[in-house]
C-alpha cells in the first residue's frame, strides 16, 4: 500500500497555492465551491471575511514552521467562523495524522471529504484514517469512488486492490487488475501483483499462466524463469524445475542470483555437494551484492553450530568473500566473526583490523577489536587500541572502560582514574556500565591505598548495580585485608556466593573474612571449598587455608599447606618466614 501522509507532503506547497489562490478570489466570486471562503450557512461578512483570511493564513504559516499545535489552534478558530470550510477541515485532520490523533483525524477528515467529493487529496487522507481507524470496508468504497473519478490514474486502482486485500477479497482485487490490463495494457507490476495473489491463494495453474505470460512478454528477462523454476518446486514438480533453471543458465550464465536459484533446487534435492558449488560460483560475481552474501553467511553461522562438518564450506567462502570485496569493512569482519566463534583469535584480529583500516568510522568495528584484544591479555594492544577509540569516538563510554582497565593492569592506576572518571560521564541509562567503572575506580583507589575514596567508588557502584557479584566480592575482600567494617564484607561476601555459587575466588574471601571475625571453622569450611573447587593449584587458597589451620592448632597441616601454597605460586611475601619459623606472620 502506497503511503498516503507521504503524498500530502508532496502536494502540500501545491494545496497550500491552491487554498491561497481561492481565498484571493472569493471576495468577487461568492458563488464558487467549498473551497472558497463563503460560508455554508450564509456569506460571510466583510469584517468576518478579513477576520477567516487571516486565521487561516497564520495557520498555514505555522504549519510550514512546524508548530503544528498552534497551527491547529488557528484552524479551529477558523471554523468556529465557517465550520463547513473543507480546505480548514482537512488541514485540522492533516495536522491530527501527524500527532497521532486518529480518531480525531478520522472525524475531520470525513466531514471535508463529504463537503467537497471531487476533491482527491480529501478523499486520500479519509481512506488513510479510515485504515488508522481499522475500518477497512468503509475505506474500500472511498478507494472506489477516488478511481470512479480519476480513471487515468493508476496509482489508484492499486491502492484499491490493496484495499480489497486487506478485507481479504483477492477476487476482487483480481478483477480489478484484470480491468488494469484492459485500460493500461499488460504490465509488469500488473502480472506480479496477479502472481502474488495466485501463490497466496494456492491457484498454481493461474500463477503458471502469469509466469509464462511474464517470460513471453520479457524473454530475456533471467528472474521469471527463476520464479518459473521456484513455482514448479513448491508442486514438487521436480524435472521441469530444473529444465527452468537449465534455460536460465543458457540465458544469463555469469548471472549470479541464477546460480543461487539452482543452489536452492539442489539443497531441496539434497544434493548438498552440487548447491555449495553454485553458492561458491555466485560468490566469485561481483555482481552479487555483498549484503546478500552476507546474509547467506549468517545462515551458515547458525547452521554450523548445528552441522560443524560445514565449518570448512563457511571458511571458504569468508575467503571467497574479502577476495572478491577487498575494499568493504563489513566483509572483513564476517570473516572475523567466524574466527571468533571458532576461538581462532589471532586470526580473528588480523581481519578486524583489516575491517578498521578501510572503515575507521565505524564503532562497532573498534568495540569487537578491544575485546579481542582483551580475550588475548594483550594489554599492549588493548591500550593501544582503546586510545584510538577514544579519540575517534569521544562519547563512547566503552573504550574509557577497557582503557582504565588495562592502566590497572599495568599498574598505571592514577591514569586509570583520570580515565575512567572522564568516561563515566558518557553513560546513559546503563546501570551495568557504570557500575563497572566505580567498580574499576575502586580498584584502582584501593591500589593507591586511597581507602576511602575507594569504598565511595565500591558503594556507588553497587548502588548502580546491587548484584554486582565482582563488586560484592572485591570490596568485602579488601575490607578484610584492611579488617574493617568486615560485618559489612561478609554480608557482601555471602551474598555474591548465593548469587554465583562454586565460584572458588568468592569462597576463598567468604573464608579469609570468616577466619578475620576469628569464626576459624566456617572458615576452614568455606575456604575448603573453594580448594575443592578447582583451587588445588592456587597459592593464595593454600596458603589461607593453613593460616586457618594454624589457628585452630593443627600447625604441622598448616606447614604443609604453607610448603604447597609456596610451590604453587602466588602466596604472599610472608610465606618463606611462616615456613621457616613454622609460625604464623600476618
Amino acid at each position: 500500500m502506497k503511503n498516503i501522509i507521504s503524498k500530502y507532503k508532496y502536494k502540500q506547497v501545491a494545496f497550500l497555492v491552491a487554498a491561497l489562490l481561492s481565498l484571493s478570489f472569493s471576495s468577487c466570486k461568492t458563488t464558487q465551491k467549498d473551497t472558497s471562503l463563503a460560508a455554508r450557512k450564509g456569506e460571510l461578512t466583510g469584517k468576518e471575511k478579513q477576520n477567516f483570511d487571516y486565521l487561516f493564513f497564520e495557520a498555514n504559516k505555522e504549519k510550514i514552521l512546524g508548530n503544528y499545535e498552534l497551527a491547529e489552534t488557528y484552524f479551529i478558530q477558523a471554523l468556529k467562523m465557517d465550520q463547513n470550510n473543507a480546505a480548514a477541515l482537512y488541514e485540522v485532520a492533516y495536522i491530527y495524522t501527524l500527532q497521532k490523533e486518529k480518531v480525531k483525524a478520522l472525524v475531520f477528515s470525513k466531514k471535508a471529504a463529504s463537503i467537497d467529493p471531487d476533491n482527491v487529496w480529501y478523499q486520500l487522507l479519509y481512506a488513510d484514517c479510515l485504515k488508522q481507524n481499522n475500518q477497512s470496508a468503509e475505506r474500500v468504497g472511498v478507494y472506489e469512488r477516488i478511481v470512479k473519478k480519476n480513471p487515468e490514474n493508476i496509482d489508484y486502482y492499486y491502492d484499491l486492490a490493496n484495499a480489497y486485500l486487506t478485507i481479504n477479497k483477492p477476487g476482487d482485487a483480481l478483477k480489478l487488475f484484470d480491468k488494469m490490463e484492459i485500460k493500461f495494457g499488460v504490465t509488469e507490476e500488473i502480472s506480479l501483483s496477479k502472481l502474488t495473489i495466485y501463490k497466496n491463494t494456492n491457484n498454481f495453474d493461474k500463477a503458471l499462466e502469469e509466469v509464462q505470460k511474464l517470460i513471453k512478454l520479457y524473454p530475456k528477462e533471467a528472474k521469471y524463469y527463476g520464479m518459473l523454476g521456484e513455482l514448479y518446486q513448491s508442486k514438487g514438480m521436480n524435472d521441469k524445475a530444473l529444465q527452468a533453471y537449465t534455460d536460465l543458465i543458457k540465458l544469463d550464465p555469469s548471472n549470479a542470483f541464477v546460480h543461487l536459484s539452482l543452489a536452492d533446487y539442489y539443497r531441496s534435492q539434497k544434493q548438498n555437494d552440487k548447491a555449495y558449488s553454485e553458492i561458491k560460483f555466485a560468490f566469485k560475481s561481483k555482481e552479487l551484492d555483498i549484503d546478500t552474501k552476507i546474509k547467506i553467511l549468517l545462515s551458515y553461522y547458525e547452521i554450523t553450530d548445528k552441522y560443524p562438518e560445514l565449518k570448512p564450506e563457511a571458511d571458504t567462502l569468508c575467503k571467497i568473500l574479502v577476495d572478491v570485496h577487498p575494499d568493504e569493512a563489513k566483509a572483513f569482519a564476517m570473516y572475523g566473526d567466524f574466527l571468533i566463534r571458532d576461538k581462532k583469535l589471532e586470526e580473528a584480529r588480523i581481519q578486524y583490523r583489516k575491517a578498521v583500516a578501510i572503515d575507521k568510522e565505524k564503532y562497532a568495528l573498534w568495540e569487537q577489536l578491544m575485546y579481542i584484544d582483551s580475550e588475548l591479555n594483550d594489554f599492549t594492544s588493548i591500550e593501544k587500541e582503546s586510545k584510538e577509540a577514544i579519540e575517534l569516538f569521544p562519547n563512547q563510554p566503552v573504550p574509557y572502560l577497557y582503557n582504565g582497565d588495562v592502566n590497572i593492569r599495568l599498574k598505571k592506576n592514577q591514569e586509570a582514574i583520570d580515565v575512567l572518571t572522564e568516561g563515566k560521564e558518557f553513560v546513559i541509562n546503563n546501570k551495568t556500565i557504570l557500575s563497572k567503572f566505580y567498580s574499576l575506580i575502586g580498584d584502582a583507589q584501593n591500589n593507591l591505598n586511597n581507602h576511602d575514596a575507594s569504598d565511595l567508588a565500591f558503594d556507588k557502584a553497587l548502588e548502580a548495580d546491587p548484584n554486582n557479584v565482582n563488586v560484592l566480592n572485591n570490596y568485602a575482600y579488601y575490607l578484610s585485608l584492611r579488617k574493617v567494617n568486615l560485618e559489612k564484607a561478609e554480608k557482601m561476601s555471602k551474598k555474591s556466593n548465593e548469587l554465583e555459587p562454586n565460584n572458588n575466588s568468592y569462597q576463598d574471601t567468604y573464608g579469609w573474612i570468616l577466619y578475620q571475625s576469628n569464626k576459624y571453622d566456617d572458615a576452614k569450611v568455606w575456604v575448603g571449598k573453594a580448594i575443592d573447587n578447582g583451587g588445588k593449584g592456587n597459592g593464595t587458597l593454600l596458603e589461607h587455608y593453613g593460616d586457618i589451620l594454624y589457628k585452630m592448632g593443627e600447625t604441622e597441616d598448616a606447614l604443609k599447606y604453607w610448603m604447597d601454597a609456596k610451590k604453587a605460586g602466588g602466596a604472599s611475601n610472608l610465606i618463606d618466614k611462616k615456613i621457616a619459623d613454622k609460625k604464623l606472620y600476618e
